[in-house]
């Protein structure tokens, strides 16, 4: 039989599913031992944390695919492993309904405040908030996409549904994004029109090196000075040192981040205790369909353990 290497969290049912096709071997990234595991893998399993690089491939010489239990490839030398004739499978929109809901609840969340009674309010108070708690409705507000992949395209097209306008910029053309995006009315700008145009900027955009801090000092130059920054999609997108002294400016801000560069993001971190900023802990995929849905990566793992073609394949 095989050998698999899982080196993170997997679904329970999806490593049943692999474990009774194969020799399936749970080992963490992070700790000893795991040279001795990777020595006569035949394939491995991973998520978020583990690298896999040359180093890595280097100790695992047997390996034929490897399975990303997710959607980013932040984590992969591709190039190192095509070099290596390994397969990269991957599940690119096994998350995506989980992202797009959880950057809604983000928008509704700062928009419509939602203060719970304590226990003994009395007729003063409960007036008192009903007086004070007064949201902004999302139709007509502008959200700014920066990404158009297929979690940016679901954001729009919920958007849209709500009543909201709609601004997008990707680095693919605006008549390739338009035909992918049939229906939905939006805005194709370049950044610095999405930035000043948005009541919300939401990133989706990839993991690319060009992409680093893309939300840098002069970006922030563009915002409006009560916008909604929104990042689910990948930490290194924001330059927090700038945001940070951006908020410090615009006290009608708001960032709301669920990841960070590095994670966890550290103990003094410079955005932490502030009024005007929220950090989360990498929560957007957390829904049991997603996870679940990531973790059928395996059936790819297999497809290639068997000399078949998988699904979807990076490499």
């Amino acid at each position: 039989m095989a050998k698999v290497v899982i080196t993170e969290t997997l679904d329970a049912q999806c490593a049943d599913w692999l474990a009774e096709r194969c020799d399936v071997v749970w080992h963490r990234h992070d700790r000893p031992g795991l040279d001795a595991e990777l020595a006569d893998a035949d394939a491995l399993v991973v998520r978020t944390y583990t690298r896999v690089d040359e180093a890595l491939l280097d100790r695992a010489p047997n390996v034929r695919v490897v399975g990303r239990a997710g959607v980013g490839l932040d984590n992969f030398d591709l190039a190192a492993c095509r070099a290596r004739g390994v397969r990269v499978v991957y599940t690119p929109d096994a998350n995506t309904q989980a992202v797009v809901e959880y950057v809604f609840g983000l928008i509704l969340d700062h928009v419509r405040p939602r203060t719970a009674l304590e226990p003994g309010t009395d007729a003063e108070a409960f007036h008192a908030l009903r007086k004070s708690e007064v949201g902004v409705e999302l139709a007509g507000l502008t959200l700014g996409i920066v990404g158009l992949g297929r979690i940016g395209k679901r954001v729009a097209t919920v958007a849209h549904a709500l009543g909201m306008n709609v601004l997008g910029c990707d680095l693919l053309d605006e008549a390739t994004i338009r035909k992918q995006l049939p229906g939905v009315p939006f805005t194709f700008v370049d950044h610095a029109a999405l930035y000043a145009g948005s009541d919300v900027v939401t990133l989706h955009a990839d993991g690319r090196p060009g992409n680093k801090q893309l939300i840098s000092r002069d970006a922030l130059t563009h915002f409006r000075d009560s916008a909604l920054l929104i990042n689910a999609a990948r930490g290194m997108l924001v330059d927090h040192d700038a945001l940070a002294r951006w908020l410090d400016d615009n006290p009608d801000a708001f960032a709301a981040l669920d990841v960070h560069d590095p994670e966890p993001p550290s103990g003094g971190h410079e955005l932490y205790g502030r009024n005007n900023a929220l950090l989360l802990p990498h929560l957007a995929s957390r829904t049991d369909t997603a996870l679940r849905n990531m973790s059928w990566v395996v059936r790819d793992v297999m497809a290639v353990l068997e000399g078949g073609e998988p699904k979807d394949a990076a490499v």
